[in-house]
């Protein structure tokens, strides 16, 4: 598979049952790194509210007319003793694993970093649980460097 056999587009309202069901395999991944996460039925985002603001950029991935990923950035305002007023924050990062290796998640994370340039947002953060190894050498394969360790105390 090439990256001419994959196109970048914005998420559509047409979108929403396969990115729904992208959210649900994402909390299925998650469950095991995070012992808070409540039980089903739980949902991360508003989807529908999301692919249909124009503060946040939700991209998928289609090969041969089907989706197969998903991702957004969202403008977050930092906090206010850093030394930028607003980051790109990117989220709901899902690729089928059929189509996993391939490079479509790095595909994925250029268009929003492009987005998040064409809104002046020079500043990009993310997400990622300490034990999802596969997860964290896939970010930094684009970029990403670890910055923080938050830590939980029950």
């Amino acid at each position: 598979m090439t990256s001419d056999e994959i196109t970048i587009r914005k998420a559509t309202l047409d979108d929403l049952p396969i990115l729904l069901n992208f959210e649900q395999e994402i909390i299925k991944a998650e469950r095991p790194f995070d012992v808070t996460i409540k039980e089903d039925p739980i949902s991360y985002y508003d989807l529908k509210q999301m692919v249909l603001d124009e503060d946040a950029c939700v991209l998928v991935a289609e090969s041969e007319g089907k989706v197969v990923a998903s991702g957004y950035a969202i403008s977050k305002r930092a906090r206010h003793y850093l030394d930028h007023e607003y980051y790109a924050y990117l989220g709901f990062m899902y690729t089928d694993p059929a189509y996993r290796g391939k490079g479509i998640n790095a595909m994925i994370v250029e268009a929003l970093k492009n987005w998040s340039t064409e809104k002046g947002l020079q500043e990009i953060r993310l997400t990622v649980y300490s034990d999802n190894l596969p997860a964290i050498k896939a970010y930094e394969k684009v970029g990403f460097k670890k910055h923080i360790i938050e830590m939980r105390l029950e």
